[in-house]
């Protein structure tokens, strides 16, 4: 089970009503989410209404949190010089607004871009650290870490690339392609119904990328020991691997990334779920399956489905099916504000990987070349 801070308790009240206390100062704050399945099914308007409330209270929750955290230590300064307000402090205001407004657009053209902007960061983060490296075009002289296997379906890179030209006309030189790509993955989640949380900003963009770097990445084909070995020696816990591992509550894997699981009996997949996956593979490898029911919406549907055994890839179902993960999945299936919780504080130290100073790194004129 997921530790939490002394001052949360959650608890049901029937099995309909869900209450989560937070036992602070000033007096205890409760917040009571219904469960949706309560809602009779016909009544479409109804669930609507109470996924837009269920999503409000579970940002409420997590706001509460972080300002007692904040309160509680008097926190501000990130890892190697990295300020909340670095560009206020530096002169450049608007940075923040121009992010949001962007990606806000992006992703009101495609939905979908939300979990590419996320999956972006992350494997920017794995790969040297947060420093922008997965933004490097190949040359003739050098692979670039976004011509990996791995990496080929990544895309987004023209939402960083707009958001960096507009950024440069404000006050060129300034602000890094690194923390751009850091503050549109959050903005994504955001936007997507998920978590509100902030980061800390300053980093500098990497002056490597290549392609040989990218065997860091975790496999799809992870079970939960490799993966808990994988994050944990980039400092995570297995906890805050399956918060993480949540970003899969967006977007879509492809065929190629699970056929595996369909060659023989898999003990751990639902059989009617496994035809899905066969119907799927049908058409091709390059053939997209959502990750749960809700592909563009951040919810913790994610875990209910690797309840009933319908994880996508081997790494998803390995979360429920080993003992070493499995209460914290049944936890955030039965919570999302616990999910939304353990998910900002995850991404916030996820953007701390080995990030550059001034003396390692640069900004970037142009997100796709070295200086």
């Amino acid at each position: 089970m997921p530790t939490f801070p002394h001052y949360i308790n959650f608890f049901n009240l029937g099995p309909h009503i869900t209450t989560i206390q937070l036992n602070t100062t000033p007096p205890t704050l409760a917040i009571y989410i219904v469960n949706q399945d309560w809602i009779h099914p016909r009544c479409n308007k109804h669930r609507s209404y109470l996924k837009v409330l269920k999503i409000v209270m579970a940002n409420l929750l997590v706001i509460v949190l972080v300002i007692h955290q904040v309160m509680a230590s008097g926190y501000r300064m990130g890892a190697n010089g990295l300020d909340m307000n670095y560009y206020l402090m530096v002169g450049c205001p608007l940075v923040e607004p121009v992010v949001k407004n962007i990606v806000n657009r992006a992703l009101q053209h495609d939905p979908t871009l939300a979990a590419a902007l996320i999956r972006m960061h992350f494997h920017d983060c794995f790969i040297q650290g947060c420093d922008g490296s997965i933004l490097i075009d190949s040359t003739k002289d050098n692979t670039a870490e976004k011509d990996s296997p791995g990496n080929l379906s990544l895309r987004g890179y023209e939402v960083i690339d707009e958001i960096k030209d507009e950024l440069e006309r404000q006050c060129a030189g300034v602000v890094s392609c690194a923390d751009i790509l850091a503050m549109a993955a959050r903005d994504a989640v955001f936007f997507a119904g998920g978590p509100i949380y902030d980061i800390p900003k300053g980093r500098k963009d990497g002056r490597r990328s290549k392609i040989e770097d990218t065997i860091n990445l975790p496999f799809p084909t992870f079970n939960a020991s490799e993966l808990i070995k994988a994050f944990g020696q980039r400092g995570f816990s297995a906890q805050e691997m399956v918060a993480l591992s949540g970003a899969h509550t967006l977007g879509v894997a492809r065929c190629a990334s699970f056929k595996n699981r369909l060659n023989q009996a898999d003990p751990t997949l639902d059989s009617q779920f496994a035809k899905t996956l066969s119907r799927t593979c049908s058409s091709g490898d390059t053939t997209e399956q959502p990750f749960d029911a809700t592909r563009n919406d951040f919810d913790n549907l994610y875990f209910n489905a690797l309840v009933r055994k319908n994880g996508v890839l081997t790494s998803d179902q390995t979360l429920y099916a080993s003992p070493l993960t499995r209460n914290i999945v049944n936890a955030y299936a039965f919570n999302q504000a616990m999910f939304f919780f353990d998910f900002q504080r995850a991404m916030v130290k996820m953007g701390l990987i080995d990030v550059k100073d001034e003396s390692k790194g640069e900004v970037r004129q142009n997100c796709r070349r070295i200086l």
